[in-house]
């Protein structure tokens, strides 16, 4: 009831010139030398299995608001690293 009660709603954003909740974004790590994909979701949404991440988790408030080939600082336990944002791109509603 308290998350239907302060749940914020919001409108669909289709804009792929920069990271928000609902974007799917394919970075680079050049240290571990992959590519990975993530949607960034709201916090309750967040499902690491399926690489839905929260715009509150380190990787998601990292992403936010940056553009293709920016290169972004996340912060980590055990020091931070970098990731190369590759595409970002809308999830398709079914």
């Amino acid at each position: 009831d308290y998350q239907i009660k302060n749940a914020v709603i919001l409108e669909e954003n289709t804009d792929t010139s920069f990271v928000h909740i609902g974007s799917k974004v394919r970075v680079y790590d050049a240290e571990m030398e992959e590519e990975e994909e993530y949607e960034i979701t709201g916090t309750t949404e967040a499902n690491a299995m399926e690489n839905k991440i929260s715009n509150e988790s380190p990787v998601g408030a990292a992403l936010l608001k940056h553009k293709v080939g920016d290169v972004v600082k996340v912060s980590a336990p055990n020091g931070e690293y970098e990731l190369i944002i590759r595409e970002i791109s809308i999830k398709k509603e079914d």
